[in-house]
């Protein structure tokens, strides 16, 4: 008997043994009550963020929660247009199967209290109806007051009061680096708020086709995505700088890589007060074609560096033509601001209207001058042509075949006939006959068929002219005037080797 207890006793301890390893075990049998369960651990790992850091974190939110209630979302059904020539509609018999309007839509920054909202013209273009979506969810029909192509930009109208408008700041003002958030309703998802910083300024993306079109644009790499279309880029304070517009796109899905851009703001306040007081915008031009200046042509001018904007063309009848402007002057600065690319020139026109007057810092024959132009509007009629008159060709035919090959240039230039004259529109010049790839004439974007005019503001009128001047400026650069096979005029640089 004593045996029997000892070994029940022991049977007792082994069993309880055993479930006490089924209990800890992962079997999970038995399962602790939720008061039990601890996840985390008990403190932040920083417990005290620093001021600083709190400070900027801060920055970001208050941004966020002060301009949202101005960002709108606007939706726009626009007629769908039939591409099809005329007589392929025998092929097509089933063509009222397709939606006859579709709709699209992208952000809008609310400008005034009573209604007034900035956005995109390629938002709004064309629409049939549009309808915005206010930040407290109310939804109004809106009336488009008046668009503009050449910049993209678009005013559109709420019957509401009481609204949140946007502080409009100072684009002038920014700097590259500077951190920015951009607020808007990509993908159709509302109130979307995303930050980045200012990547460049002054970018021309070449959207805008339109000869006249002006791109100026601010580049972040605050993502933005279609929708975007419309809405603020603000700084740290709150205040809208740009207009989101655009985005780099491996052009497969239209989506962000990267990059997106925005239009200055002080171009959108000028344009956008135009279109509002008239319903379009009276824009003043200078009249003038212009193109940057490259290090070659900078030498071939006269200059120790490469700066300014070169004057291609003088508008016949422009704004320019009726002052002391001439072709190959180069524009330093407009109203004391330096200008070094055609697009800044362009923008701080753009915020300009027809009958301001402008003072240009310029360049000419080694020397700086000032001239005064008084901006006109584009006339519809306007002939963009050289000031400097062409002549017709009374010339007797002259084929003359002489030609050669300026291997340092890479090219082969010869005379002209008369039957080329008339072709170009010239009177006198020689044809460049052939461009070798990657040579220097080439890189200057030389292409074969263009005529060569003039070197150094000197006529040429044969291939032994030419060879002359040429000879005469080794190690240096000339500045060539040449006119390509569309009839345009324009100058450029080419170094000569020793």
């Amino acid at each position: 008997m004593k045996n029997k207890g000892y070994f029940g006793a022991v049977s007792l301890v082994v069993i309880g043994i055993v479930f006490g390893a089924i209990m800890v075990s992962g079997f999970g049998w038995v399962k602790p009550s939720f008061a039990d369960i601890k996840i985390g651990a008990e403190r932040p790992p920083v417990e005290k963020i620093d001021e600083a850091a709190a400070a900027f974190n801060n920055a970001f939110v208050n941004v966020a929660e002060k301009v949202t209630p101005s960002i709108v979302q606007i939706t726009v059904v626009t007629k769908v247009k039939n591409d099809l020539p005329e007589g392929f509609h025998f092929f097509f018999p089933f063509r009222d199967d397709v939606p006859k309007e579709q709709q699209g839509g992208g952000s809008g920054i609310i400008i005034s209290n009573d209604g007034y909202i900035l956005t995109n013209n390629h938002v709004v273009e064309d629409a049939k109806q549009v309808t915005v979506t206010l930040h407290d969810k109310r939804e109004i029909d809106a009336t488009v007051v008046g668009t503009d192509p050449l910049t993209d930009l678009a005013v559109i109208k709420v019957d509401a009061s009481n609204l949140n408008a946007a502080y409009l700041g100072d684009s002038d003002a920014i700097k590259v680096g500077q951190w920015v958030m951009a607020i808007g309703n990509p993908l159709s998802l509302s109130s979307t708020v995303t930050a980045g910083i200012v990547s460049a300024i002054g970018r021309n993306i070449n959207i805008i086709k339109d000869r006249y079109g002006v791109e100026n644009f601010i580049q972040t790499d605050a993502a933005i995505n279609p929708g975007n279309s419309g809405g603020a880029l603000v700084d740290l304070n709150g205040s809208v700088i740009g207009v989101n517009s655009a985005i780099a796109t491996n052009g497969m899905t239209s989506s962000y890589i990267g990059y997106g851009f925005a239009i200055p703001i002080n171009m959108a306040k000028s344009v956008a007060n135009d279109l509002i007081a008239n319903g379009k915008v009276s824009r003043g031009y200078i009249g003038v074609s212009i193109s940057s200046v490259d290090a070659q042509t900078a030498k071939a001018l006269g200059l120790s560096v490469a700066k300014g904007v070169l004057i291609q063309e003088v508008v016949k009848g422009g704004s320019a033509s009726k002052e002391d402007i001439k072709e190959g002057d180069v524009i330093f600065k407009i109203d004391s601001r330096e200008v070094n690319e055609p697009n800044e020139l362009q923008g701080y026109i753009a915020s300009k209207r027809a009958g301001a007057q402008i003072k240009l810092t310029l360049f000419r024959d080694g020397k700086e001058i000032e001239r005064y132009v008084t901006l006109k509007a584009k006339d519809d009629d306007e002939s963009v042509e050289s000031v400097a008159s062409k002549k017709k060709d009374d010339s007797k035919e002259n084929d003359s075949k002489s030609e050669e090959v300026f291997e340092n240039l890479g090219m082969t230039v010869k005379n002209l006939s008369a039957s080329d004259k008339t072709k170009y529109k010239v009177d006198s010049g020689i044809l460049i006959s052939d461009v070798k790839n990657f040579g220097k004439a080439f890189k200057q974007n030389i292409p074969q068929g263009t005529i060569i005019t003039q070197v150094d503001r000197k006529e040429v009128s044969t291939v032994a002219e030419f060879k002359n001047l040429i000879n005469k400026k080794k190690g240096d650069a000339v500045l060539l005037k040449i006119v390509d096979q569309s009839g345009t005029t324009r100058f450029v640089g080419l170094e000569i080797p020793q």
